[in-house]
């Protein structure tokens, strides 16, 4: 069934237990990807159920991470402001029958669970709390026990659904637990609210990780139960690392670490759109070409491998082709669009154009000559001093060079490059010598600037 135009809601759930991961970054960006592409909304609703593990400043970094990204949400949510909506449905589902009281601990259910593997049974819960009277309720109130509370299964219907990337899929109820939607202190697990909020906020299509494949087996029937129809589902296949597996550096790699590598937004959101389909990253599409050719039929079951290595080079293709007026803001003082055009296809990312305007303003370390090349040197200074520097210097300088010293190809350019740069490569010595000040490439190349 394919989205129908202008009516598609996609919603991004975090939890503000922590920052945004690249996992977390990709399911957002897929959420925006299909509202975009059929002119629909995507929102922000923070799920902060947790009252003793959600932080405001999490909060406020997710709403961060998500605006440098340029995923710029159509509305937001907390559920932190909206039990009254979850007790209002819950107390329906309690009348119907659909939610029930449970008083099992920890070790009571893990016991249970053991006795089960032990005979080579699934571990179900054994709804042994369905038995209970009106009476023992109300003894075990008198005793102190509050109860827990289960989703009660509907075993006679069997769960269905078509995956967006997964295909049909099927569950027998009857071999599921009944899952605790509500602890003993009144609190909420996730599994509910978030249907009832799907339900009121209208979310038409819901992308998530794999991971949650049992998760929307129990939410079909809660959708039923709530008397909403389902949204469409799809759940992609989760991120592994360049090494074939879920790395622990993988599963902690958010936004913060990321910018503080020099990784544009750009650059994440081309990788994050493709991994897992066929379609090659391509760094010149911009965000509302990714969302135009975004397909949930492309993305395939085998894992998403993240390699920062990729992520590096698209960066990098980006980095290269941005104007001026793009990063001018980020850019060393004094450094203007000549620079910058001769400095950024040597950038892997912005931060380094700071370390190559450093060549530019000086100063710099050359190696030490022998006494061939340093006469050499004491030649271009002697030529340089003479230069029209408004006039292509280093065509001219190498030039003359050539015909006074016969030299040519390395012998002719590599000392020069060092000892103008300090280094034994980096820009076009053509664009990057006439930012440097006249005064100072004589000064670089002469003797005195040597010692």
């Amino acid at each position: 069934m394919s989205p129908r135009a202008s009516s598609v809601v996609t919603r991004f759930a975090p939890s503000p237990t922590g920052r945004l991961h690249v996992g977390n970054i990709r399911t957002a960006l897929h959420n925006w990807l299909l509202a975009k592409k059929h002119g629909g909304r995507f929102v922000l609703r923070i799920d902060d159920t947790d009252a003793a593990r959600s932080r405001e400043e999490h909060v406020a970094a997710i709403r961060a991470d998500l605006a440098w990204l340029g995923l710029d949400p159509d509305g937001e949510e907390r559920q932190s402001a909206r039990f009254a909506i979850y007790e209002e449905a819950f107390a329906r589902l309690a009348a119907q029958g659909r939610v029930y009281r449970c008083y099992e601990t920890a070790q009571e259910l893990e016991l249970k669970r053991k006795v089960l593997l032990g005979r080579g049974l699934p571990p179900i819960y054994d709804r042994a709390a369905l038995a209970l009277t009106e009476a023992d309720h109300a003894a075990k109130a008198a005793a102190g026990e509050k109860p827990h509370w289960r989703f009660k299964l509907d075993h006679d219907t069997p769960i269905a659904w078509h995956d967006g990337v997964r295909g049909p899929q099927h569950f027998d109820p009857r071999q599921m637990s009944d899952p605790v939607v509500r602890r003993a202190d009144g609190s909420w697990l996730y599994m509910l609210p978030s249907a009832i909020d799907d339900v009121a906020m209208g979310v038409t299509d819901v992308l998530r990780g794999e991971d949650h494949v049992s998760n929307t087996a129990t939410q079909v029937q809660m959708f039923a139960a709530l008397g909403a129809p389902c949204p469409r589902f799809a759940h992609a296949a989760l991120l592994t690392g360049a090494e074939g597996k879920l790395s622990k550096r993988l599963g902690s790699l958010g936004v913060e670490e990321l910018r503080a590598e020099g990784i544009e937004p750009q650059a994440l959101v081309a990788l994050l759109a493709r991994l897992g389909t066929a379609d090659p990253v391509d760094p010149a599409l911009d965000a509302a070409a990714l969302a135009a050719s975004f397909d949930l039929s492309r993305f395939g079951r085998a894992p998403a491998r993240f390699d920062e290595a990729e992520l590096a080079r698209v960066n990098a293709a980006i980095v290269h082709a941005l104007p001026f007026d793009a990063v001018r803001d980020r850019l060393p003082e004094g450094m203007g669009p000549a620079a910058w055009e001769a400095i950024r296809p040597n950038l892997a990312h912005l931060g380094e154009a700071a370390d190559w305007w450093r060549v530019v303003t000086g100063p710099v370390e050359a190696p030490d000559f022998d006494a061939e090349t340093r006469g050499f040197l004491d030649q271009a200074a002697t030529i340089a001093a003479q230069l029209d520097w408004q006039a292509g210097p280093w065509a001219a300088l190498t030039a003359a060079l050539k015909d006074a010293t016969g030299r040519k190809g390395k012998a002719l350019f590599l000392p020069l490059r060092q000892a103008l740069t300090g280094m034994d490569h980096g820009p076009d010595m053509a664009a990057l010598l006439p930012l440097i000040d006249r005064d100072e490439a004589v000064r670089r190349l002469g003797l005195d600037g040597m010692r």
